[in-house]
């Protein structure tokens, strides 16, 4: 059977080795939890004080739950944090990709919430992430304080870049890191050593995973209004992937009570938004 996930069984070895490395470089103290779940055994990484208010990290496509590395050791002074590898990505979880439409995802997630003992809990997710979160929001409000979102899919229109792409990836090295810049925004001429580890890692990543090439289903207006939570929405004004203006205007018309922040500047991927998150987690995320 072929991996729908990774290219090759040697890609996939190369990168659970990376990211096992990685974690352990976790910057502070952690437990490592495979929760049982209908999709199969899902991967947690624990952090943070036992009684303290849950909250829930959902990453982005074509990471894993070291995207989380920067924030948690912030987030976890006053948080019990909850980062799950998602199925279907590169992490330890399912190598599975049910499809986005439909219930899949937020029943996965009730098992992964029920082996964890969380009833209600704070949700951070990024891009797919978002999405995934939004989703579970929209039809598992009960299970959810606060909803912080950073450049989420689900909402704004989605941007055909693949068209934009393609003649770059005929471009060789300079070509995939120019589009590598698109997304991401121009790298650092040197990256801080904590940061190098999962840099690496997440260039292996790019390399040995299959891309998802789906259309992200879209909340509708009238699942927008009913998102009567707390939300923070962290957008950039580059992002080649998402419509963030979309997003703006739809947030700011069916869910009006959301706090946007929205970044002129910024690609899809916003670093260095640890205490604004953390400033949202702690107004509105309290211990069940």
């Amino acid at each position: 059977m072929n991996d729908v996930v990774f290219r090759s069984g040697a890609a996939a070895e190369q990168v659970m080795a990376q990211y096992r490395q990685v974690l352990d470089q976790w910057p502070v103290p952690k437990s490592e939890i495979y929760v049982p779940t209908r999709e199969g055994p899902t991967f947690v990484v624990a952090c943070g004080q036992e009684d303290a208010a849950p909250v829930v990290l959902l990453h982005g496509s074509q990471a894993n739950s070291a995207a989380w590395m920067p924030d948690v050791t912030l987030w976890s002074t006053k948080f019990r944090l909850f980062a799950v590898d998602m199925i279907g990505e590169a992490g330890l979880s399912p190598r599975v990709r049910p499809d986005l439409a439909g219930d899949t995802h937020a029943l996965w997630l009730d098992d992964v919430l029920r082996g964890l003992n969380i009833q209600t809990a704070g949700v951070v997710g990024t891009s797919l992430g978002g999405w995934l979160a939004l989703d579970y929001a929209s039809s598992r409000p009960s299970a959810v304080q606060a909803l912080g979102l950073i450049c989420p899919a689900g909402i704004g229109r989605q941007k055909n870049f693949l068209l934009k792409a393609v003649p770059f990836l005929l471009l060789g090295s300079w070509g995939k890191r120019r589009i590598r810049e698109m997304v991401f925004g121009p790298a650092p001429e040197e990256l801080p050593t904590d940061v190098r580890p999962m840099a690496d890692l997440m260039e292996t990543v790019g390399r040995a995973i299959k891309p998802r090439v789906v259309k992200i289903p879209q909340l509708t207006d009238e699942q927008l209004r009913r998102l009567n939570m707390p939300i923070l929405t962290i957008i950039g004004g580059r992002d080649v992937l998402l419509d963030s203006q979309d997003t703006r205007v739809r947030l700011g018309r069916d869910a009006p009570h959301a706090e946007i922040c929205f970044i002129d500047d910024g690609y899809h991927f916003l670093p260095n938004q640890s205490h604004r998150v953390m400033e949202f987690l702690e107004q509105h995320v309290q211990p069940a």
